[in-house]
């Protein structure tokens, strides 16, 4: 499912939200469980390969993480602030505090859960894009899109057979 998008300088049309659900054998609370430790995302995403807790801090509303992704072209880390943390129900971040949100909400599905994970290219985030990369700002936002496309599927498949096995 895709969500809002934007026009591009070039005209073409950036699609600043991705949102994908499975289902998994698994009771709300386990899953979020999961979810929320985010020093176990490696295991999951194509892209993010490590996360851990700056200042020993958890799964809480305001705490701050730090994220190494890696792309064969290009390794970054990113901090990230929990801006939702409601077990069995919601765990939800945003990337640099205003750029990005990712976010994991848990619906009961009979015996197991419904898990649908979210990606929003914020406003901010738009801006940050124009900016840092002008008339490139274009193709880097879409490859965010399209990162997100491919990765959330494959990030949720991840976690369905870790919590399945």
């Amino acid at each position: 499912m895709v969500g809002p998008a934007a026009l591009g300088q070039n005209g073409q049309m950036t699609e600043l939200s991705r949102t994908e659900s499975i289902l998994i054998a698994r009771p709300p609370e386990d899953v979020y469980d999961m979810v929320a430790d985010v020093t176990r995302m490696g295991e999951w995403s194509p892209v993010c390969r490590a996360c851990w807790w700056d200042d020993g801090e958890g799964p809480q509303v305001g705490s701050w993480f730090t994220g190494r992704n890696e792309l064969p072209e290009r390794t970054w880390e990113t901090r990230s602030q929990v801006v939702a943390a409601d077990r069995g129900s919601e765990f939800a971040f945003v990337v640099g505090g205003k750029f990005a949100r990712w976010g994991y909400t848990l619906v009961p599905a009979g015996a197991g859960t419904e898990l649908t994970e979210a990606w929003e290219l914020l406003p901010e985030g738009v801006a940050m894009f124009e900016e840092r990369f002008g008339a490139d700002a274009q193709a880097e936002m879409d490859n965010r899109s399209e990162a997100a496309k491919s990765g959330i599927p494959a990030t949720l498949a991840a976690i369905k057979r870790a919590a399945e096995a």
